[in-house]
């Protein structure tokens, strides 16, 4: 062969063959959008479906703007909304019109402008709601500049929800609280979204067609606050069994919510069939290769609710079930969808790093898929990249990834905001993939966040070289907290450039309070370098001592099971497979989970104190208030423990008793506080689960499963809480003066008493008197408010003087 002609093959391998991969890449999924946008609705639906979030959050001016959906040639080809002054040939009628692509679009350039020109401000009405008094009345709204304005998304999707947002968040909404939701949604810019409502209907229907019965499925299926976990195969029975009045009212309610984001031109994300089968399935197909997992989380490996069973994905059988699971959901809800999630091995390791055999196993999963939807995308998180790592080695990381068909997989990097994966496996190995903000766990109450990396992270991972991503994410496991880190991580799927913290949270504080005043914007100020700037790489899971008092003996002799514990402490399970969180410390304490300099804060507290008669009646301002007072005195309570703590050890009785009651008087102080607030009380949570009841069993059932979820989760034995005691803790008033505060003071009583009489802790007696109030709690009745009481800035006001100003 001629110099010329290698030098040829040369020129064309290096140079070429790249070209053509990446415009390959690049026209598959271009090819996904295009067949997504032939299942959206039609204009006229999607217009009047945009008009209707309009008249739900502002009926005043429903005649003040003019909704058009337009073709994406309009936008470059992309995805965009366009606000342009409405040519009146009157002075009545509408004033802005807002274009978009679709009624998500719409709704994001309806939410942009009464940002950006009329100072308003939208989040969930349990972090405060809308502020909306900022806006102009109807012919006087603001002018957009004369030649409108375009917003083109950079990439094409804004996903929403982690698998199990819908148990820790969702579990007990209606239908009205789900159309406020999508409403949200809309106006986030969210087109993405998991659809996981409903989906044990679909299921009972699959398995009774595999010759399962409806009985069977009562110890397959977890209770109602638990699904998430059973459909992951986590646990069985838990909680249950589910009544058919459930799962009839939970199909109707997905199809209402389906509904929804269809006329709003959004995407949903439907389930996919994992493995996850009853045990029955066992004895009716005696040779399909099923077997039984290990324990995930019991105290003592409990066969009622331990240890599922997992059907491989070389089984024939496993093809034939995902491949009728998927077509029951067309046949229930249509072909509304072409994206299916599906995390097999996000919580079930292979059984062999053979990359050969991983690369069958990921084919078999999407064969399961592809069978019951020709054109089926498989959606997975990303998360077991990260913390099986010692497992998902890039040869094994390919062997998955490229087993299915390039633009049939998508990724989220579900923990972009702290450990993204994208920017060590060279773009997923060019997967297109979802940078995606985790934030939260539990649904626990925390001001924590990294707006940094939130205001720049997207666009570093949208601009690197041969990027593969494809959208923004928030993949919280609870939501309805922290508003500021949610509504800065929406915009980004809307913002080609960096944003400036500083000066956007300038702006956000005069929207979400509705007025400039500069001792909040300092406060602000203050909170963007603190509490909102955790680069230590720790996820976090709220440890503050109120909430998840630490088990142990605290006595200087135990300090080899001191160390234990502090490590149970810091490490804060939901599966011992995917979330080692371990802190370290230098210390033999227990030590919760702290990133900045707390009087910082408190001088922030100050300032927001300061300004608050200027608010008064403002509902984002009073959340925002008790939110951060909270913050405030929960991590004082954190150093009054320790102060107790460290006192027992010494033998100082004097020292123990005052550390010891001022951490049960700052229990019940915040209580009063949060009791001031609608959006912190237990009775709210309580009673949404009651009200799903069709009778006294299931409303008996509901208040079980909801009351445990916050408490003590799994099981546990006379002498052994559950392994994931605590975990989805929560500030609310009444939780906190029914059961963190008899907690705290049983311990510190039997720890007091240990000290009258000279003897040892009694550590086992404590877990038993412990475990059975709490067991006890678990199955009450007892009724708790649902509105608040006292005067917030009042309340807070004075707690400051009381620890911050007296104390000194």
């Amino acid at each position: 062969m001629s110099n010329f002609k290698i030098q040829l093959l040369i020129l064309i391998a290096v140079f070429i063959v790249p070209i053509l991969a990446v415009s390959a890449k690049a026209e598959a999924v271009t090819a996904l959008l295009r067949r997504l946008d032939s299942k959206r609705s039609s204009a006229s639906v999607q217009e009047a479906a945009a008009k209707a979030v309009l008249e739900r959050l502002l009926p005043t001016h429903v005649h003040s703007f003019d909704f058009k959906i337009v073709s994406q040639d309009a936008c470059g080809g992309h995805s965009c909304f366009m606000l342009n002054n409405y040519n009146l040939s009157s002075g009545h009628g509408p004033e802005i019109q807002v274009k978009g692509t679709t009624a998500v679009e719409i709704a994001s350039g309806l939410h942009w402008y009464l940002k950006y020109w009329c100072g308003a401000h939208v989040s969930w009405d349990k972090t405060g709601g809308a502020q909306l008094a900022s806006i102009p009345s109807p012919g006087s709204l603001p002018r957009v500049r004369d030649e409108g304005l375009r917003i083109q998304r950079p990439v094409p999707w804004n996903y929403y929800q982690n698998v199990v947002t819908s148990s820790y968040s969702f579990v007990w909404w209606d239908w009205e609280r789900w159309q406020k939701e999508i409403d949200w949604m809309a106006l986030q810019g969210i087109n993405l979204p998991l659809a996981f409502t409903g989906q044990e209907s679909i299921w009972q229907k699959v398995f009774m067609d595999f010759n399962i019965s409806k009985e069977d499925l009562n110890d397959f299926f977890g209770g109602s606050a638990f699904l998430a976990w059973a459909r992951m195969g986590n646990l069985h029975a838990w909680g249950g069994p589910l009544s058919q009045n459930w799962l009839d009212q939970q199909l109707v309610l997905q199809k209402q919510i389906l509904s929804r984001m269809l006329e709003l031109g959004m995407t949903p994300v439907l389930p996919s069939f994992s493995g996850n089968v009853p045990v029955t399935l066992k004895k009716v197909y005696p040779s399909a290769n099923i077997t039984r997992l290990g324990e995930w989380n019991t105290v003592d490996g409990d066969p009622r609710w331990c240890c599922t069973y997992l059907l491989d994905p070389s089984d024939p059988l496993f093809v034939e079930i995902g491949m009728a699971f998927v077509r029951r959901q067309v046949e229930e809800y249509g072909d509304v969808t072409d994206i299916y999630n599906c995390d097999t091995f996000n919580e079930n390791t292979p059984p062999t790093n053979d990359t050969a055999y991983i690369s069958s196993l990921g084919a078999a999963v999407y064969k399961a898929m592809s069978k019951g939807d020709k054109d089926a995308v498989w959606l997975m998180q990303g998360w077991l990249f990260y913390s099986d790592s010692a497992f998902w080695k890039p040869p094994q990381m390919k062997a998955l990834l490229h087993s299915v068909p390039f633009g049939k997989m998508i990724v989220l990097d579900l923990f972009a905001d702290v450990k993204p994966i994208w920017k060590t496996s060279s773009q997923f190995y060019g997967t297109p993939y979802i940078w995606c903000l985790l934030h939260n766990f539990g649904g626990n109450i925390e001001m924590y966040g990294i707006l940094d990396a939130i205001s720049s992270g997207p666009v570093d991972a949208r601009t690197s070289e041969n990027s593969t991503m494809v959208g923004v994410g928030m993949c919280m496991e609870g939501i309805e907290h922290n508003p500021v880190v949610y509504e800065l991580t929406s915009e980004m799927a809307f913002r080609s450039e960096k944003v400036q913290v500083q000066d956007w949270l300038k702006i956000y504080s005069r929207r979400r309070y509705g007025n400039a005043v500069p001792q909040v914007e300092a406060a602000w100020d203050i909170l963007h370098q603190t509490i909102y700037n955790c680069t230590d790489g720790i996820a976090d899971h709220n440890t503050d001592f109120i909430v998840k008092l630490p088990d142990w003996d605290p006595s200087p002799n135990h300090i080899s099971n001191i160390s234990k514990q502090n490590q149970m402490q810091s490490f804060i399970p939901l599966d011992k497979k995917r979330r080692v969180l371990l802190q370290k410390t230098s210390s033999n304490l227990p030590q919760a989970h702290l990133w900045y300099s707390t009087q910082e804060v408190v001088n922030a507290l100050r300032l927001f104190l300061d300004t608050g008669n200027e608010f008064s009646g403002s509902l984002t301002y009073r959340y925002d208030l008790v939110d951060l007072t909270r913050q405030v005195l929960s991590k004082l309570a954190n150093r009054v423990y320790l102060d107790a703590v460290t006192a027992y050890r010494r033998r100082d009785v004097k020292a123990y008793s005052h550390h010891s009651q001022k951490f049960v008087q700052l229990i019940m102080d915040i209580d009063e506080l949060l009791a001031s607030d609608d959006n912190f009380l237990l009775g709210t949570w309580l009673e949404s689960a009651k009200n799903l009841a069709a009778n006294p069993t299931e409303m008996q059932q509901y208040e079980w499963n909801a009351r445990t979820q916050v408490t003590m989760w799994f099981d546990n034995t006379k002498t052994n809480q559950s392994r994931l005691h605590d975990y989805a803790n929560k500030f609310w008033s009444g939780l906190l003066k029914s059961y963190y505060l008899p907690r705290a003071s049983t311990y510190f009583g039997l720890l007091s008493k240990s000290l009258r009489d000279n003897k040892d802790f009694e550590l086992e007696e404590w877990r038993k008197e412990w475990i059975a109030y709490s067991n006890n709690w678990q199955a009450g009745t007892e009724l708790y408010r649902v509105k608040a009481k006292g005067d917030a800035l009042a309340i807070s006001k004075a707690l400051y003087e009381k620890y911050f100003v007296r104390a000194k």
